[in-house]
This record gives C-alpha cells, structure tokens and sequence, in this order.
C-alpha cells in the first residue's frame, strides 16, 4: 500500500508539473537551445549536458522536433566533437545554430578552446559533415570564439556573431563555410551583454538576443538599424532571476506567433537542488510592441506554453514524441531510430491535446520489446488517473532488441484530450522499450 501511495504521489506531481510544460525535454539534459523553422516545423537543436555532469561535460548536439509546440520528438544525436576530424578534445560541444539556406543546412559549432567550426548536411536530421577540415574561425590569442549565431540579410549578405565577453562578426561568403574581410570586434558591446548572441531581422528591425550579465543571467535584447551597429540595448525579454544561473536566447516566429527558448535548472531541480551544470530548455510566447521593442516576460514557469494546433493519434507516432517524460529515457535502435528505454512501474509518458475525432477510436497498438515478464500499458484520458480507455499487455518478446506488435480495444475516447500512457508491472524498473504506437 506504501508503494502505491509512492507511485500515485508521483504521477500527481507529473500531472502538475506537466501542466506548466516547463522545461520542453525530460528525458536528456538540454541547454543552449538554437530553434530553426522549415517546412512548417520546428527544429530544435540543442547541446546536451551529460547526466553525470558536475561541471560542462558536453560531447554532442541534440536535435527536437515539433509543430504543436508541446509535444516533441527525439531525433537523438545528429553531430558530435567526432564530427571534426581536427578536434581532439574529449569535452566542449558548446551553444551551436543551425541555418538553412539554399537546401543546405549548415550547423556552426564552438569547440571550447578550439575556434568554431561548421559541418553541412542536404537534410536538417543530418548527417551532417565537415566540409573544411579545419575550423572556420579560430582566434588562438583568447578562449572568446563561443556561441555562434547567423542569419542573412534581405540583400542576401549573411552575418556570424559571436563571443564572450565581447562581441565578434564576420561576413558570411555565400557558401557559408568561408568569409571575407577581418574578424570585426564591436567597438562597444550591448549593455548587460555576456554572451550567448542570437541576431534575427524582423520588421525591417536588427535584433540581438543575449545572455545577460552573469550572474545570474537574463535575457537581454539590443536593436539596431544595420546589421554592423551600433546595437543599443532596449531592456531584457526575461529579467534575471535567482531561479536560473545561465541563459542562451533562441527566438523564432512561428505559425502567427513569436517564441523565445531559454535555458533553466528547474528538471535538476527536481531531483535535487545542489548544484551541477545539468540544464534545461524552456520556451514562451514572446509579443512585440508597434515600435519593434519586446515586452517583457515573466520566469519560464509563470507562463503558459499553449499547445498550436490538435496532435493527430492515427498515424504511427514515435514513442519518443511526448509533452513530459520524467523518468523516462531515450536510446539508439540498430538502425538508427530512437526508443524509450527506462520504463518503470509507475511513470507516465504524456501527450498532449490527442485529437480522437468525433467517432473516436477503437483499437491502439504499440511495438514493445522486452526480454523480462512485462506488463500493461493504461491508456488514461487527461489525468494520470483519469479514465482507463484501454488496456495493452506487453508480452515477453526475449530480447529487449526484439520488437512485436501488441494491441487492445478502446472504448470512450473522443474529442480532444491529453493522453496519459501509464506503466505497470510486476518488475518495478526497465518493464519495457517503446519503438512506436498508433491508433485506428
């Protein structure tokens, strides 16, 4: 009966916290979020903070997608320091961006101590490679060359910004692997800058997003009439606040909306608060005043992310796609697909706003492996102990490789509803893995 109460007290804590969607990913540590718009998506990429970390322990760059703005989907790693065959450090796969131009998606990465660098790719899930075999930008007289950010201009004149404390740019050649001219550093930084730049044109406005001065760090923003300055700050889009120590700015517009990403402390801070650099992304809705300034954004958790548009359940849907996941965890299939993995009694995985229609639906089914006994799978409606609109039990498959196909029926779901996956079994950890699931 203790255990239970245990388990329920837990489901009811996700349930809460889960309500607030904050922070984006549950089951990585992710920071220095860099979002990309394309082909009506959003493309999150971010950089990863190992789950033993105590200081930056940083090896790879994640990749997340979306178009709800809720749920998100885990495309695993898509670049690492092994990317770069000139990279000899094991650690400091920092703050990258990710632009897309011309149908190449070009990814330019800091290596801590070691300039940055710029891998290619013709999709925005990778590979991506290292055209140079070198780094694109490298000033070996200091430790600045960090947190790149790129856009083009309407004259088709692209821009790199970088740096810490100071504020370094470039002129991007067209094939946005080469620049011409010097490495230009600001005569006079934005007020408040530190660093972590995220330069955008919107409305005929220059903007430039930046961690404000540690610590802690806000979000800063300047604004400017040309692309080169001068950069005058006009205030922060979110104030600094004891809740966070570090930040890094991403923003896009999106479906008739502005977002800005950020990162926190506030997944570690659910297990404990001492301190490691093991960080998190966050995202609000962001809304501009007539005169281009940015107003002004309480904390991440005192906003509400609302979720775009209805998640489509009649489709195979990744297991990896999901609003909240505490607990849960993500690993590598054979052929390169993703899963989750760490399926304990107990835990829920949530999706948000599931669009089952007026007729509803009648049957689920999910690809599960699993060498120990198994379990079930509580399909419940928007609550961890909302209604059960079904039941599957996974069958022992004999490997945790090996993946089959389990189905049930269902009964009362329709409309639109948050849809709560809840796991049980007799094994209390590892119950299962979940390739993917989908509804008829």
């Amino acid at each position: 009966m203790q255990t239970k109460n245990v388990l329920l007290m837990g489901m009811l804590l996700l349930s809460a916290t889960a309500a607030a969607q904050d922070p984006l990913i549950q089951t990585k540590y992710t920071a220095d979020p860099a979002p990309m718009v394309y082909n009506d998506t959003i493309f999150l990429y971010t950089t990863h903070d190992e789950d033993d970390a105590d200081n930056f322990k940083m090896l790879d760059w994640l990749l997340y997608t979306s178009t709800d703005m809720v749920n998100w989907t885990d495309h695993g790693a898509v670049a690492s320091l092994k990317s770069f065959d000139w990279v000899k450090r094991d650690n400091g796969a920092w703050a990258e961006q990710v632009f897309e131009r011309n149908g190449k998606f070009y990814m330019y990465c800091p290596i801590h101590g070691n300039g940055i660098g710029v891998l290619v790719s013709d999709s925005p899930y990778g590979p991506f490679k290292d055209p140079l075999g070198k780094p694109l930008v490298w000033q070996r007289e200091h430790w600045e060359d960090i947190d790149p950010t790129v856009f083009v201009d309407d004259d088709g004149q692209a821009y790199m910004y970088w740096g810490n404390p100071n504020v370094y740019y470039v002129k991007l050649n067209d094939d946005m692997i080469s620049y011409s001219g010097e490495v230009v550093k600001l005569a006079k930084n934005p007020e408040h800058y530190q660093e972590g730049p995220w330069t955008y044109k919107r409305n005929g406005h220059y903007y430039m997003a930046f961690a404000s001065t540690c610590c802690p760090e806000g979000i800063g923003y300047a604004m400017s009439d040309s692309p080169t300055g001068p950069w005058i700050t006009r205030g922060y889009i979110m104030r600094p606040t004891a809740k966070t120590r570090g930040n890094h700015p991403g923003i896009i517009d999106y479906k008739g909306k502005s977002y800005v990403f950020g990162l926190n402390y506030d997944l570690m801070h659910i297990d404990t608060y001492k301190h490691h650099e093991r960080r998190s992304v966050s995202a609000a809705e962001m809304h501009y005043n007539a005169d281009g300034t940015i107003q002004e954004l309480p904390y991440f958790k005192e906003t509400t992310l609302k979720q775009i548009e209805p998640f489509n359940p009649y489709r195979r849907v990744e297991a990896e796609t999901m609003a909240w996941g505490y607990g849960l965890k993500t690993g590598v299939l054979a052929n390169g697909g993703i899963y989750v993995t760490h399926v304990d009694n107990g835990e829920t995985l949530l999706v948000r706003g599931v669009d089952f229609g007026k007729k509803g639906t009648k049957q689920f089914t999910v690809s599960a492996a699993t060498a120990k006994q198994g379990g079930l799978i509580l399909l419940r409606l928007d609550s961890p102990t909302g209604p059960v609109v079904g039941t599957v039990k996974v069958t022992p498959t004999g490997s945790a490789d090996v993946y089959q196909l389990s189905s049930c029926d269902i009964s009362g779901a329709t409309g639109v509803h948050d849809l709560y996956l809840c796991f049980m079994g007799e094994a209390v950890q590892d119950l299962y893995n979940l390739d993917y699931w989908s509804f008829k």
